[in-house]
Parts: C-alpha cells; sequence; structure tokens
C-alpha cells in the first residue's frame, strides 16, 4: 500500500510551484481530489490511487522524469545561460514543471546523448568519479589516425596539464587526412576527449556522444529531439553495469 502525503508537498515535487505558491493555489479552491473541492494544505492523498486536478485538467502523478536527448551543437548543458541556448530552451513545458537537469554535460559544440532527470540519486550515482562509466563517442579528427594510436589510448594518455588518463578503448574507423574513430573513455575531465587528441597532434573537428554504459542514444532521435526512456532503459540506468569495457581491461591485467 503506498504511503499517503501531503497535498502540497506531492504539488511542490511536482515543480507547481513553491510551498508557498502552492498553498495559494490550493486556498483558491482550483485543486480537486476525486472530485471534491480540497483547500487543506495539509490534506494527504495517495498520489497513486487517488483523481487529481488542477483547474479542471488532470494531474497523472509521477515523482521522477527521464529523458534521452540528442544535443545539438551550439546548445549548452545548462539549465541557467545569460547568452547561450540552454538544453531546458528544446524541452516542453509538460517536463520542465518537473526540473529536470542534465546527469553529465557535453561542451557547447558536441552534440548526441544527454540525459536529463529530476532524480538526484541516480545521477549522482552516474555521475561519481568512483562509477567509472564507460562513455563511447564518434570523433572525426583533422590526422592520421594509426594503429600504434590504439595503445597510446589504451595505456592513458598524458594531457597538457600533466594529467594521465584512465586507459580508453580506440576503434579506427576510416584512417585518413580526416580520420574517424569511436572512443571509449571512463571520465568526464574539461575537453578531455579533444584534449586527447591534441596530445596527439590532431584536432578533433566533430564529436557526437553514443552511449553512456549500457544506455545508447536512439538512432530515430533527429538532433535538438528529445524522448522519455523506456522502463527497460530506466532500469539498465539502475543497473550497476556501466563499465564492462574497463572491467575487461583490468582482469587482462591482472591475469597478464
Amino acid at each position: 500500500m503506498e504511503k499517503k502525503e501531503r497535498l502540497d508537498k506531492i504539488l511542490s515535487n511536482m515543480g507547481y510551484g513553491s510551498r508557498k505558491d502552492v498553498k495559494r493555489i490550493i486556498k483558491e479552491g482550483r485543486i480537486q481530489i476525486n472530485g471534491k473541492i480540497i483547500k487543506g494544505n495539509d490534506f494527504k492523498i495517495n498520489p497513486y490511487d487517488d483523481t487529481i486536478t488542477l483547474d479542471g485538467e488532470r494531474i497523472f502523478y509521477r515523482k521522477y522524469i527521464y529523458l534521452m536527448m540528442n544535443k545539438p551543437k551550439g546548445v549548452v548543458s545548462s539549465t541557467d545561460d545569460p547568452t547561450n541556448r540552454t538544453i531546458l530552451d528544446l524541452i516542453d513545458g509538460e517536463y520542465l514543471v518537473f526540473n529536470p537537469f542534465p546527469a553529465g554535460r557535453l561542451d557547447k559544440d558536441t552534440e548526441g546523448l544527454l540525459l536529463l532527470t529530476n532524480d538526484g540519486k541516480l545521477a549522482h550515482e552516474i555521475l561519481s568519479p568512483n562509477r567509472k562509466i564507460d562513455k563511447t563517442y564518434y570523433v572525426e579528427v583533422e590526422g592520421f589516425i594509426e594503429e600504434k594510436h590504439k595503445d597510446k589510448f589504451y595505456e592513458g594518455i598524458t594531457l597538457d596539464d600533466g594529467y594521465k588518463t584512465l586507459p580508453s578503448k580506440l576503434d579506427i574507423i576510416e584512417s585518413n587526412l580526416f580520420s574517424k574513430a569511436r572512443l571509449t573513455i571512463r571520465e568526464g575531465k574539461y575537453h578531455q576527449v579533444k584534449r586527447m587528441f591534441e596530445s596527439l597532434n590532431m584536432k578533433v573537428v566533430y564529436l557526437k556522444r553514443l552511449s553512456m554504459g549500457s544506455l545508447k542514444l536512439d538512432e530515430n532521435l533527429g538532433l535538438g529531439k528529445y524522448r522519455e526512456l523506456t522502463e527497460e532503459e530506466i532500469q539498465l540506468l539502475k543497473e550497476k553495469k556501466w563499465n564492462l569495457w574497463y572491467n575487461l581491461f583490468i582482469i587482462k591485467i591482472i591475469f597478464r
């Protein structure tokens, strides 16, 4: 049996305003529970069983939302920016009331998979340095990517500030004046992918995130578009199987 909660708390958690705003809405008689006007802020309901309406429109309760976005270039992975378009500018109002935020960031000129949610606990687990989640990118660079570079990425790249990255996995797609590859890393240092290639005298000209752990970007999702995660995808997020490639790397080192 679901626990009953205060009406003002439920509405506030769903993004319908601060506790003060919600109390005013309730006092004005704009909320109905199971067809009856409720004016008591401390009135308790079961949000999953009781029917809630605001100004005649039914509110379907859910605590968290999980959105997959295919972030375009030119948009910042922030909830507020005075000079640039943000990812929230691409989100419809029905989701904005939940106050979503990005679980991880992409550079302004980077495209691809971005997760937005209001589930702070899950976001913390995803972003925790201890989780070391695999993140795979499609990258195009100016310069030849050679087989010898695979070993360099595998051993860790020393960046311009002297930091040596964790082992990463480089898969070459095409080697030419402009080369193409897939790169899997497990960190999120500032401009990390670009700096890794710069350390090898190559310039990144295009970058797109393809996956985070077991969660893969929907190929049918156009740039700037988003959708809710399926129940299966949400479970993938909650399972602790984010670093399969790195685990295999560690096993190989142990038994070498």
